[in-house]
């Protein structure tokens, strides 16, 4: 029987390398969602509802994808057709997001703007679940880790990208206000730098990545197959598989709930603590909008360097003792970020929230990659997903009646309840069973 080769570095890189197009456009669409809606006439009280669209994008259209992708055999492969066309659909989404006053002519602009963020959305998760799953095909049990660590460390460096872009288009003299009914020229532009920087990370992978032919692909399934009935016979079992995921979704419920409601909120939050506005249209408001994107690329920062280091700090310390330990820092750092009331104070948080968020987009997949049955891979990460999307759902539905509530009108409050969802998520790890032996 064959055996996956161990793959050099910068095969695990281009394997991964369009993800950094996709992921700086994710951001971008994450980061200026509530300011683009704000300036489209939407209400803050109406936002978390609003968001919905992203999240159920992602509930069907992972799983289908996944699916559909483990039963597809062409020239190009199995994964690279969906990220191809992903590709083009996000592409023309990107152009339409900053200009949905075009749309709005045959509808009210903030519904344009939601119907183009549903449509940007599901054109993301039919790109990016491919890759998820890529890694899975391509990269033995043994590289798993690194695999993963390495999609991370390319997520992040988009994410940085992305989250500058505004910041960085305003400070070389792009107008960053808004008029009325359309979107600061530093949020458009970005855009459209955006959907270059998609096209060509895109083709990269597309042309340089070769997948298994089907019959090596299935002599490498058996083999890995026979591996692991040696060491965990439960862990090619289509049961304990489903028990993996349900164990991970009481962590994945908690973390992502936290991090929705940053997104959410986060530039209506600092833009009344530090820059004392809630007009979406003013300059301050939008210079709150791209200092938020300050805040999310300076995480993504650490994410992307504690990512370098992951894998070994993961194999000395034990993946779910170190899992429940980052949890812990970034509930500490969402926290923090309700009494902290100054524009650069506020970045030191991000660094205990940049490990949580290394950890969150890296151990579910890794640990899921070392259970999972390889001829269903892309099945079981789009079920994966699915994890990821709920907690978004539920925040979407219950984000008033908390932003009322609990927060009492005030979006800087949010934080707490961002904060509390995360520590419980730490807890919540004991409750899943990794294969890989702890330390």
């Amino acid at each position: 029987m064959l055996n996956k080769p161990t793959l050099a570095y910068r095969q695990i890189w281009n394997i991964n390398f369009g993800f950094l197009g996709t992921q700086i456009c994710f951001t971008l669409v994450m980061t200026n969602t509530s300011r683009i809606l704000s300036a489209l006439g939407a209400d803050t009280n109406e936002l978390a509802f609003l968001w919905l669209a992203a999240p159920l994008a992602g509930l069907f259209m992972q799983p289908l994808i996944g699916y559909f992708s483990d039963r597809t055999w062409t020239k190009l492969g199995r994964r690279i057709p969906y990220i191809l066309i992903g590709l083009v659909v996000s592409a023309i989404m990107m152009f339409l997001m900053p200009n949905s006053y075009i749309v709005s002519r045959i509808m009210p602009p903030v519904l344009a703007g939601v119907c183009i963020l549903f449509l940007m959305q599901s054109a993301f998760n039919v790109s990016m679940q491919p890759y998820r799953s890529l890694v899975g095909d391509m990269v033995n049990s043994e590289q798993s880790n690194l695999g993963y660590s390495v999609q991370t460390i390319v997520s992040n460096l988009g994410a940085i990208v992305g989250s500058c872009l505004p910041f960085l288009l305003a400070y070389i003299g792009f107008s960053n206000q808004a008029s009325e009914g359309r979107i600061a020229p530093s949020v458009s532009w970005a855009f459209y730098i955006g959907i270059g920087f998609l096209v060509l990370t895109n083709l990269w992978t597309c042309f340089t990545v070769k997948e298994y032919p089907p019959q090596q692909f299935a002599e490498y399934n058996k083999s890995e197959t026979a591996h692991k009935s040696t060491t965990d016979t439960a862990s090619t079992d289509n049961k304990k598989t489903i028990i993996t995921i349900l164990q991970l979704s009481i962590v994945q419920l908690f973390s992502w709930f936290a991090f929705y409601y940053i997104w959410v909120y986060a530039t209506d939050g600092i833009a009344s603590t530090i820059w004392n506005t809630s007009d979406p249209l003013s300059k301050e408001y939008n210079d709150a909008g791209n200092w938020f994107g300050i805040l999310t690329g300076v995480y993504s920062i650490i994410a992307a360097i504690f990512s370098i280091f992951l894998a070994k700090v993961t194999d000395k310390f034990g993946r779910k003792n170190f899992y429940a330990f980052s949890l812990v820092l970034g509930g500490i750092g969402m926290l923090s970020m309700f009494f902290i009331h100054d524009q650069y104070l506020i970045l030191l948080p991000m660094l205990f929230i940049g490990i949580a968020w290394a950890m969150i987009l890296t151990m579910p997949f890794s640990i899921l990659a070392n259970v999972v049955p390889p001829n269903k891979m892309g099945l079981y990460m789009g079920l994966l997903n699915i994890t990821i999307v709920i907690p978004q759902i539920a925040g979407g539905l219950f984000g008033n009646f908390l932003f009322t509530n609990v927060a009492g009108g005030r979006p800087f409050a949010m934080f707490l309840v961002s904060g509390a969802s995360l520590l419980i998520g730490a807890v919540s790890v004991i409750f899943i069973n990794d294969p890989v032996k702890e330390k």
